[in-house]
């Protein structure tokens, strides 16, 4: 494969090409004077020539088990624009599906034709669709910050519920809907949930980019299949292409907080039949846009913030969805379900008015689910647990139109009478939360874990109480600058990444950062596994350098990248024992000492913090009293969370008249 030498690659990519780790790269470098010479970047970030690279790794029996799309990928990259990459996939995926197509290519560069036609003889080589998944990901992961996609576990959880709750449909036939498409995730999702024949897939986008791939995507997602698709490049609000369409379901994740959304050229529109959506609802305009292309009957289900569940100025908007019963239910996610993956993001569940003797008549209530307890912060797997989150969702959703029957905990009926009041407030939590009474054998439980607790406290209070601590003359210290000249240790400072994530997807290194310090502790973000961090490993010693949030602890699990004011110390184990290295560094004391300026935000120097002189066989009995301190330190934590759970839930059971006589 010939490419020219224009293509930059940097080492990581050189990593993925060759299939090994960055290391492995760095040391080729050091060892082999014939490696590439940098052609650009900085000392830390080199870039070298891709045609350079695949000559040496080829010469060196480097690139005996890659495939050639990890050598592709570099010169799509290298087009420029996000536009121009992702329009060369797209044509390079008609191209893959049919050789004989007519050409497009007056829409592309004179480079980017040569990397299509490359793409394209590789796909039919290697697998047309692989080939296309593997570009279009990258492509995505590259382009992360500047696009919002649907997640597939999140598409094929919508897909299912749009099709249980549809009435009045023929079984066979199926019209899908989504104005806001991005690259086809829904439709795709929907494809896979519906095993039927007579499927359409009506599909709007205004990215012409993402159209593209949208459709390139649904091609191969309907090979072999009698599906219709079509996908219009259009402003759906504005300029609406399926003005007359009556869709089976709709399916939406459209664009958050759009103030420019039409609001001017649109007051008068026929689709606002529950109101003028205000300027700063530009969701309920979406939500309103949906209903106007369903058939009686037809379902619509929206990935919506949780905001616009009780913003003051939508109230008038989802008072009248109420009454008509169009709102079915709302559903409250998970964070990390979609992005923004900080987000608690809602479903909400529309069905369109019946028609004639057979309509069902218009619901009393509405279904509100609150599924936020399926998150896992600090997980090893990224995201929520899907798998259960998707069982309680459609279970609770089967019972939609029955309202007799029994909810799954965690999802409530509630009457229109209670829901029309004032705020017309349709968060899940609001309701759920008030609803579930803690039974007394959750009582009894939570009793019994705070007496573990405390009896575990007591245990250690009375060891930690024993300790014999001398009050005679300090001994000797030396700081962490000193030890690490010593070669005691090696000292790594943070960093902030060049690109970050949500939380950790795929290959993505969860990445701690000092504000996830003030909150929980856990990783809110992540970075790309190939991309220039700092990482703590198993049994580093971390550091927050900063005053407010001054801690030291040994690190423990998979690697973290640490973000800035994070240090990472490893200690050289023949003459330091990490756990006592964090025990002396973590003394108050020590980080006031080491303090720059007297203010909570300042930063602690580091190499200023002073760590006991000890022989490696002394530090043991101190390492240990250390870790003791910290399981102390933890249990009264737990209590206290367990104790003021209890407090709370047994003053809601006084407060209610729940004292036996």
């Amino acid at each position: 494969m010939s490419t020219p030498d224009a293509v930059p690659v940097s080492l990581a990519e050189i990593a993925r090409i060759a299939g090994v780790g960055r290391a492995a790269v760095s040391n080729w470098r050091r060892r082999h004077d014939s490696f590439p010479s940098r052609i650009g970047g900085t000392d830390v970030s080199p870039q070298f020539s891709l045609s350079e690279v695949e000559q040496w790794l080829r010469e060196n029996g480097k690139l005996e088990d890659v495939g050639g799309r990890e050598l592709l990928w570099p010169r799509f990259e290298a087009l420029g624009s996000r536009d121009d990459s992702g329009l060369a996939i797209a044509e390079a995926a008609r191209r893959m599906r049919n050789p004989r197509a007519r050409s497009r290519d007056k829409e592309l560069s004179a480079q980017a034709r040569d990397v299509v036609g490359e793409a394209a003889r590789l796909g039919r080589a290697e697998g047309a669709k692989e080939t296309f998944e593997f570009l279009l990901q990258r492509w995505l992961d590259t382009h992360v910050r500047q696009l919002s996609t649907t997640p597939p576990a999140l598409a094929s959880l919508m897909a299912r519920i749009a099709l249980d709750a549809r009435i009045g449909h023929e079984p066979d036939s199926l019209t899908v809907f989504d104005p806001a498409c991005g690259t086809g995730h829904l439709s795709a999702a929907a494809t896979k949930a519906h095993d039927g024949t007579g499927l359409a897939l009506l599909a709007c986008e205004q990215d012409a980019a993402l159209a593209a791939l949208a459709s390139a995507r649904l091609g191969f997602a309907t090979e072999g299949r009698d599906v219709r698709t079509e996908i219009v490049t259009a402003d759906a609000l504005r300029d609406d292409p399926y003005a007359g369409l009556r869709a089976d379901i709709a399916l939406c994740n459209p664009p958050f907080n759009e103030r420019d959304w039409g609001y001017e050229q649109l007051a008068t529109d026929q689709r606002w039949t529950h109101g003028l959506p205000p300027r700063t609802e530009p969701e309920l305009a979406w939500v309103q846009h949906l209903l106007a292309h369903l058939r009686p009957g037809g379902t619509a289900v929206v990935v919506l913030p949780p905001a616009v569940a009780s913003r003051k100025a939508g109230r008038r908007i989802r008072g009248s969805l109420l009454r008509t019963g169009v709102l079915r239910a709302v559903v409250a996610l998970p964070p990390g379900c979609a992005q923004p993956h900080s987000v608690s993001l809602q479903l909400w569940v529309l069905r369109a008015a019946g028609e004639g003797a057979s309509a069902a008549p218009v619901g009393q209530d509405a279904l509100l689910v609150d599924a936020t307890r399926f998150a896992r912060p600090g997980a090893r797997e990224p995201g929520p647990d899907w798998d259960a989150l998707t069982s309680f969702v459609l279970r609770a959703v089967s019972e939609l139109d029955h309202p007799d029957a029994e909810l799954p905990e965690g999802a409530v009926r509630v009457s229109l009478l209670d829901l029309l009041d004032d705020e017309v407030d349709v968060t899940p939590g609001r309701y759920t939360s008030a609803g579930a009474e803690t039974t007394g054998a959750e009582l009894a439980a939570s009793w019994g874990e705070l007496t573990e607790a405390l009896g575990e406290l007591t245990q250690l209070a009375q060891v930690l109480s024993k300790l014999g601590l001398t009050e005679g003359e300090a001994r000797t210290t030396a700081t962490v600058g000193d030890l690490v000249k010593a070669g005691a240790l090696t000292l790594r400072a943070g960093q902030q990444p060049a690109e970050t994530m949500g939380p950790p997807q795929g290959g993505a290194v969860p990445l701690l950062t000092v504000p996830d310090l003030l909150m929980d502790g856990v990783p809110s973000g992540s970075v790309p596994a190939d991309a220039e961090h700092t990482v703590a490993e198993d049994g580093d010693v971390v550091v927050a350098g900063v005053v407010r949030a001054f801690r030291a602890w040994v690190h423990e699990g998979a690697p973290v990248a640490l973000g800035p004011q994070l240090y990472a110390l490893r200690v050289a184990p023949e003459k330091l024992d990490a756990h006592f290295l964090a025990g002396c560094l973590r003394a108050p004391a020590n980080g006031r000492q080491a303090g720059t300026h007297a203010s909570s935000s300042s930063r602690v120097d580091i190499r200023r913090l002073q760590v006991l002189q000890l022989p490696l066989e002394e530090q043991a009995a101190y390492a240990e009293t250390f870790r003791q301190l910290a399981s102390f330190e933890r249990l009264l934590t737990e209590a206290q969370g367990l104790g003021s759970g209890l407090v709370g839930d047994v003053s809601d059971r006084l407060a209610t008249g729940g004292l036996a006589g």
